[in-house]
């Protein structure tokens, strides 16, 4: 007959329990077991969180995957807002390369006088 060794399997889960029981006090966060989650689609939820209220973009009531729904998910828009940080990009080196170009074009002209003028 065999021995088994190391610790009976019931041993080691008593020890666990135990070990989960005893924490070290001061260095976990504060825990909500009724911690309010919101979505942007407008679901509501109640979880255990270290946050007591949380605001997600997405959910299982309007993801994609859980839906069954083929479609693109932009809640952020950020395409949108590219394409209006470009829009400002071009804006502003078109204002910056013709204030450029005038004060160049001012600036001949006012070589070009100091020259007529001797």
């Amino acid at each position: 007959m065999s021995r088994r060794r190391g610790l009976p399997f019931y041993l080691f889960f008593a020890i666990m329990i135990l070990y989960n029981l005893i924490m070290k006090k001061g260095i976990h966060p504060k825990y909500y077991p009724q911690a309010k989650i919101s979505c942007t689609c407008g679901a509501k939820f109640t979880v255990g969180s270290t946050v007591p209220e949380m605001e997600v973009e997405i959910c299982s009531h309007c993801h994609p995957f859980y839906t069954g729904q083929k479609r693109l998910v932009d809640t952020t828009g950020r395409v949108q807002k590219f394409k209006e940080r470009l829009a400002k990009t071009h804006k502003i080196k078109n204002s910056n390369l013709h204030s450029k170009k005038k004060e160049k074009n001012k600036d001949q002209k006012q070589k070009e006088t100091k020259k007529n003028k001797k």
